[in-house]
């Protein structure tokens, strides 16, 4: 008896673009697998690292007596213009030891915003995507650009940068005064200390706007102001700009901050939480 030959299947498309189908399937839900693990294990990483690091700062001061709502008198000439100091403050020499890129340490009290600020001189973003330790993270750190603020002469605007991280870490609090007036009751301090002197700051804006040239509010282009009326005319913008009123206008001679982190209600967003130096 002759073999009974097997009939071969004819060619479908259709069944062809089910298999494609599924390997696609197979290969995003690996890769999106990895990225989770990915983006839990930077997160658990960089917090680390930072709660770490906040952890010494509170310990440092408490073992030094430093104590932010009491501190010392600022020393000052016969005219009462404080004297400059250029002794690093004994609670960041530590970290300064470990990465002299610090410039200094910014914290909002009752926020997870309590970390060492960065400025690299080779590479202006280089903080964008590495943490205080140098490590490669998503997180990276709370920084500025050397081109745009100078903390120590000090410009007149300081613009610091931070991601706005889903896992509230970062610069993800800011995004809590444009949504809440009622939050800048009892988040209207900011302490912002250079590597030498400590600075207390009132947050009197907050503000969305775009990140593309042209299209937005440029905050960060501003570094010290010609004459006063440039001055009036930059506070004016930002007030006009800001989601709330709180009553508070900056005078002429005012230090500025701009705090920076992106915003996604829009292609290339930025919020912005704006601040002027009270001590």
């Amino acid at each position: 008896m002759k073999k009974t030959e097997k009939t071969k299947k004819p060619f479908s498309w259709k069944r062809f673009a089910y298999f494609a189908l599924l390997v696609t399937f197979a290969a995003v839900f690996v890769f999106s697998g990895i990225y989770v693990a990915k983006y839990f294990v930077q997160s658990e990483r960089a917090g680390n690292e930072y709660d770490d690091a906040a952890a010494i700062l509170e310990s440092i001061r408490a073992e030094l007596g430093i104590d932010r709502d009491n501190l010392p008198p600022v020393p000052t000439d016969p005219e009462g213009n404080p004297l400059p100091n250029t002794t690093v403050l004994p609670e960041l020499a530590p970290f300064y030891a470990q990465n002299n890129d610090l410039v200094g340490w910014i914290e909002i009290p009752g926020t997870q915003v309590n970390y060492p600020v960065l400025a690299s001189p080779a590479n202006p973003d280089y903080y964008l995507n590495h943490t205080f330790g140098r490590v490669e993270s998503d997180w990276g750190a709370i920084y500025l650009r050397k081109s745009e603020s100078d903390v120590f002469t000090p410009s007149d605007n300081v613009t610091l940068y931070g991601h706005h991280m889903k896992d509230g870490s970062m610069f993800h609090n800011l995004n809590s005064y444009y949504w809440s007036e009622s939050y800048w009751n009892s988040h209207r301090y900011v302490y912002f200390d250079t590597l030498y002197e400590r600075h207390t700051y009132e947050v009197f804006a907050v503000f969305r706007t775009s990140g593309t040239y042209g299209l937005g509010f440029p905050y960060n282009t501003y570094k010290n102001f010609a004459d006063e009326e440039a001055f009036n005319q930059f506070v004016s913008q930002v007030k006009e700009l800001s989601r709330w009123n709180y009553g508070i206008t900056p005078q002429y001679g005012d230090k500025l901050l701009c705090l920076s982190t992106c915003e996604y209600t829009t292609e290339n967003g930025r919020l912005v939480v704006v601040a002027r130096r009270i001590s």
